[in-house]
């Protein structure tokens, strides 16, 4: 299904791969004076089989499919009890205790990390910034929901020097709340609190927010090998920033948004601007939420680079285990206070870097600014001239007063007419600004949370927001049996019924817990248009849909999922089993204006493995896009198998193509399509780029087609035992039962209210 260009990149990919792995065997048996295999005969363990330096699968077999994508937050990673419920805990917290205790925290300095100016505030909000700001809308992974900054790579990223500390400064307040207050709760209100001290009223905060216990291998942050490498790398045209690689949002690796120098560290405020507008909108912000969320931002605290960052220690994943996991240790100096070293860029943005006032605007707008370089050798902009009051006090020393500086992001939102406009607005009305930025602050830490039913806590805003998604409540009383009976009898196909509730529900992706059957969205746009939809075939089956609904009293969401679960349960007769799908009634019906309609491109399919269909050609192979989908969705690589062959097996594919439908009872729930994919009798013949026949062995007849797909499940190791699981002759009915669970774990993946 790939071009010879696709091939050649993978094979290239793998000569790279294999000469690395050679050059670091040959470098550590140069360093040590012996052969790998020398040391690991006197070691009295299997020699590096617990780091990272040890061959894994992939080393041996770069082209193997890695299925850690689907398995990385395995209860066994997990330390707390079997039946330890976050949600539930939470609500035992004693709010109004801990904000107090955060209050305190930012100006009670401490010696072994003090505070700029006496404050942490400015420290916290980079903090919950950074762990926020990795949220990205293309496939919604990312952001703070997860405590996922605790861990390599984002601890290490060199845009998040020091943040060690803020973590360690908030560990006196975990310790002290325990299971109550997540880390990921902690860290998003540590920001709040800490401009709440410095005088923005904030709009809100929401409480229920899990750990997780290990880093989340699933997100892809881009292909370089070195931190801040050439943006280059991940731009079609680094001058046209609408190429950069999807789902990628940063400018370069390591870096949370654009470059503070510019555009590789060439500064230019009007190429940044364009960096800038395009960075934010992947992150979800329109140009008024990017210019609050800037002033605002930069409005309080400061950058620090007053010191040569060549010399700092190992990041606190490389660091010796006496540092304790702290890193960036400054040799030269204190590394701290006035000493200490981040981005390089030194100075504050404003006169008073802790209080929260307008002297952003007043400082980048009535000065004229150039170029100079920091003490550590930083590209920064400094006021041509500028009366002595007006400049920033030194961290420690009030009685020295520094120049103030702006970033190259900072002078785009002078130069950019579009961003001019929004902060020349704000400046002529400060209460604006004051609402604007609130919203776009609890906006950037709240927008992987998913819709509002799962906020927790007293703090948590009455206004709906669109970017939340909102669907209203839907109908229980109707009377269920007689809507299924409705449905049967309406002429609809059973691939008509399947396909559409299952298009209805695969749009949910767990990373930020958008999509799904919930508020029927399938029926509006842009949903309704998108070709993986079959737009013809969908407005014909909702238009049943929806009378249906109508005639009694249900919600469409709900008999969509009713409609999907009907065609199972006829499916299942049909194999020779009686059952009944669960279902819970109560799905509301999203109108035009709960839906930001933009904000819904990204969720559109452009490949569906589990209804055989690839939009085009990519440089990956499907099944690497199944496992993508298939670890969006929730589902484990199990369930993925009995989805797919069961799909395969009612005729649910796009397009009504026969690819992978491995049986002559089409239609019916059964286990052909294992049975078949692993019987010896057939052989497997490539027929086009990715399509295949299956022929019988004997006769060399052509008995059905199927695509890549279709044939991994009988290929790879590890999804041809689950195969031949459903494949045994023992195992009919419990492929029946192990489909219907997985299939309503799919409709019901948005219904957060029965989880609540």
């Amino acid at each position: 299904m790939r071009g010879d260009r696709s091939r050649d990149r993978r094979v290239e990919w793998q000569d790279v791969h294999l000469s690395a792995l050679h050059n670091a065997k040959t470098s550590l048996e140069s360093l040590m004076g012996a052969t790998y295999t020398d040391l690991a005969g006197k070691c009295p363990v299997m020699h590096g089989a617990n780091t990272a330096g040890s061959m894994s699968n992939l080393s041996w077999w770069p082209r193997a499919l890695n299925f850690d994508i689907l398995h990385q937050h395995d209860t066994k990673t997990n330390p707390m009890d079997k039946d330890f419920d976050y949600r539930v805990e939470v609500r035992k917290l004693d709010y109004e205790a801990v904000k107090r205790d955060l209050h305190a925290l930012m100006t009670d300095s401490q010696d072994w990390w003090p505070a700029d100016w006496g404050h942490y505030g400015g420290l916290m909000i980079r903090m919950a910034w950074h762990s926020a700001g990795t949220y990205r809308i293309a496939d919604g992974r990312g952001g703070g929901g997860t405590g996922n900054q605790r861990f390599a790579p984002l601890n290490s990223w060199p845009d998040n020097v020091s943040l060690d500390k803020a973590r360690r400064l908030l560990w006196p307040v975990k310790k002290k709340y325990g299971n109550r207050l997540s880390w990921a709760d902690l860290m998003i209100l540590a920001g709040n609190i800490a401009y709440e001290s410095m005088g923005l009223k904030t709009f809100g905060f929401a409480f229920g927010r899990e750990d997780v216990w290990h880093p989340e291998k699933d997100i892809y942050w881009g292909a370089e090998k070195q931190w801040l490498a050439p943006s280059d790398e991940r731009y079609g045209n680094v001058e046209d920033p609408s190429t950069m690689q999807n789902p990628l949002a940063a400018v370069q690796m390591g870096l949370i948004y654009v470059n503070p120098q510019g555009v590789n560290n060439q500064p230019d405020p009007m190429k940044t601007a364009a960096m800038i507008r395009e960075t934010f909108s992947r992150m979800a912000m329109n140009d008024e939420e990017t210019v609050a969320l800037t002033a605002g931002g930069h409005t309080v605290g400061k950058t620090h680079g007053n010191g040569d960052a060549s010399v700092l220690g190992a990041d606190p994943e490389g660091v010796d285990v006496d540092q304790q996991g702290l890193g960036w240790a400054n040799p030269g100096q204190t590394g701290k206070g006035r000493y200490t070293v981040t981005s390089g860029i030194e100075g504050a943005w404003t006169t008073h870097p802790t209080k929260w006032d307008m002297g952003y605007f007043d400082m980048l707008l009535d000065h004229e600014w150039e170029l100079r370089k920091s003490p550590a050798g930083a590209w920064q902009w400094e006021p041509v001239s500028i009366a002595e009051e007006d400049r920033p006090v030194d961290v420690e020393d009030p009685s020295i007063r520094c120049n103030p500086i702006m970033t190259d992001a900072d002078m785009a939102m002078k130069v950019d007419p579009g961003f001019r406009a929004i902060m020349e607005r704000f400046r002529a009305d400060p209460a604006l600004f004051d609402d604007a930025f609130a919203r776009a602050w609890f906006k950037l830490t709240h927008r992987d949370m998913g819709p509002k039913v799962r906020y927790i806590g007293p703090d948590v805003p009455a206004e709906d927001l669109i970017w939340q998604d909102p669907v209203p409540a839907g109908p229980t009383g109707y009377d269920v049996a007689a809507v299924k009976a409705a449905i049967a009898a309406s002429g609809l196909s059973l691939s008509d019924m399947v396909t559409t509730a299952w298009d209805s529900a695969r749009t949910y992706r767990g990373s930020d817990m958008r999509g799904g059957a919930n508020g029927a969205r399938i029926r509006l746009a842009p949903q309704k248009d998108w070709e993986g939809n079959e737009p013809a075939r969908l407005a014909r089956v909702l238009g049943v849909l929806e009378g249906i609904a109508a005639q009694h009293g249900a919600s469409i969401a709900d008999v969509i999922v009713l409609a999907g679960n009907v065609g199972v349960e006829q499916a299942a007769k049909a194999a020779g089993f009686a059952v009944q799908v669960p279902f819970s009634p109560g799905r509301g019906d999203a109108t035009d204006e709960m839906t930001d309609a933009d904000s819904f491109a990204p969720l559109e399919p452009i490949h569906d493995g589990y209804r055989n269909w690839l939009q085009a050609d990519y440089i990956v192979n499907p099944e690497e896009l199944m496992l993508d989908r298939t670890q969006l969705m929730g589902l484990t690589a199990d369930e993925m198998t009995v989805l797919v062959g069961g799909m395969r097996v009612m005729g649910t594919n796009c397009g009504g193509t026969k690819h992978g439908v491995l049986t002559d009872r089409e239609g019916a729930l059964t286990t052909d399509f294992f049975v078949n994919l692993t019987d010896m009798g057939n052989t497997w013949v490539p027929t086009a780029e990715g399509h295949y026949e299956v022929r019988d062995r004997k006769t060399g007849t052509a008995k059905w087609t199927a695509s890549r797909l279709d044939l991994i499940f009988g290929s790879n190791s590890v999804l041809r035992s689950y195969a031949e699981v459903y494949a045994q002759d023992d195992n009919k009915e419990k492929f029946v039962k192990d489909f219907v669970a997985a299939w309503t774990k799919v409709m019901d993946a948005d219904r957060f209210d029965l989880r609540n």
